[in-house]
């Protein structure tokens, strides 16, 4: 057993708002574990890494990626052809570990292609990606926020979402993705829009949990957010118009919520003349109210998740970073931000034993900034940041 010692930096390990001075991980090269940590006097290793005097943090955790989509609509619809879709997916993880996000969740993947990929990285068939907690396809009605070609499971009762959820699950599934409103993107509906019955999420829910996965609910508006809460989903997805009497049941709970901010900031902001007019002034209608209720949800004591809803148009894979100034700029503090990934998203993930913060007995992916990311959180969107998966430099 080798060990690597790193060495001369400032540490955030993501446990606590305090940056450690003269700080060294200790990292098991065989399993990419972190082994010690400490400030100063450190110990022997086989090999030494000096991150000269910069600045390290967590990798990110993403809770709400799409790798199969693609968020540049000029570049043309790749979504009826499974292999250029699996090689954008393998392009996009690619830009996902390079921005700094180590760890996925995939919230719907046509084809499941998110599936096999996760399979294959699990294998080391693939390099320099985040890992994936994969969804498979979404399970949306018909006619609902998810009924695209090759994309959703579409599901009209209760009865029809559990048997849709178990082969979903049976084919390698861990985070189940329902479709409770309608959304941005879809041309009929408007978020306010409810869609999947609170009994047939219900049912998901129950299919979901019997296995140990989690699940996600794409939720804008009520009362579709308050439906989703009532069937005991675990995370409600945007989340835009979320209320007080959802708040205090989320509370109640411990229901997570993942705002993807930058998903509707993006629209307005770069899609003119490029997106259809309705598509534009449905985010550019929410953004204020979203700025609003996700802080105020916030400052309630919502566990708020780090996630982009990325490939969404003009949502890059390079964003995530991004969602943390925009988190700041509504009144979150730069650790609360960061926090997000850390702490919530991990444990939403339920791989908070493994991921999420640097201390011993965790993987070491960590980021290398050259400035203070709990002075400004915009330190995180550095391009040339060193990235480290287990331990090993991949960026």
């Amino acid at each position: 057993m080798t060990k690597t010692l790193f060495a001369n930096f400032s540490l955030f390990d993501g446990t606590k708002n305090e940056i450690q001075d003269n700080a060294w991980l200790l990292v098991d090269n065989d399993t990419g574990k972190i082994t010690e940590v400490g400030t100063a006097n450190p110990p022997a290793a086989d090999e030494k890494v000096d991150l000269a005097s910069k600045y390290v943090m967590p990798g990110l955790i993403n809770c709400h990626t799409h790798v199969t989509m693609n968020p540049n609509p000029s570049d043309g619809d790749t979504m009826a052809n499974v292999v250029a879709s699996t090689v954008r997916g393998v392009k996009n993880l690619h830009t996902l570990l390079k921005s700094g996000v180590t760890y996925i969740r995939e919230c719907g993947s046509i084809f499941d292609i998110d599936i096999t990929l996760s399979k294959l990285i699990d294998a080391g068939l693939i390099e320099k990606t985040p890992e994936i907690l994969p969804s498979g396809r979404p399970y949306s009605m018909t006619g609902g926020h998810g009924d695209f070609p090759n994309f959703g499971h579409l599901v009209d009762s209760s009865d029809e979402m559990r048997k849709a959820v178990r082969q979903g699950q049976k084919i390698g599934a861990k985070a189940i993705k329902v479709m409770a409103t309608g959304g941005v993107m879809t041309e009929n509906d408007f978020m306010d829009d409810p869609q999947l019955s609170t009994e047939e999420i219900k049912a998901a829910v129950e299919e979901a949990h019997h296995k140990g996965n989690i699940v996600a609910a794409h939720a804008e508006g009520n009362p579709g957010i308050m439906n989703a809460i009532k069937a005991n989903v675990d995370s409600i997805e945007h989340g835009f118009y979320v209320n007080d009497e959802e708040i205090d049941l989320m509370l109640a709970q411990k229901t997570y919520l993942t705002p993807t901010i930058v998903a509707d900031w993006a629209i307005p902001k770069f899609g003119e003349g490029l997106l259809p007019d309705w598509e534009i002034k449905k985010a550019a209608d929410a953004l204020d109210d979203l700025c609003k209720n996700i802080a105020h949800a916030h400052d309630c004591g919502v566990a708020i998740t780090l996630g982009t809803d990325a490939g969404t148009p003009f949502n890059d894979f390079s964003m995530t970073p991004v969602e943390l100034q925009l988190m700041v700029k509504i009144g979150f503090s730069d650790y609360d931000a960061l926090m997000t990934s850390c702490q919530n998203s991990a444990k939403l993930l339920k791989i908070d034993n493994e991921y999420g913060t640097l201390e011993p007995d965790k993987y070491a992916d960590f980021l290398v900034l050259d400035d203070n990311p709990l002075e400004s959180v915009k330190a995180v969107q550095q391009e040339d940041k060193a990235v480290y998966k287990k331990g090993q430099r991949a960026y």
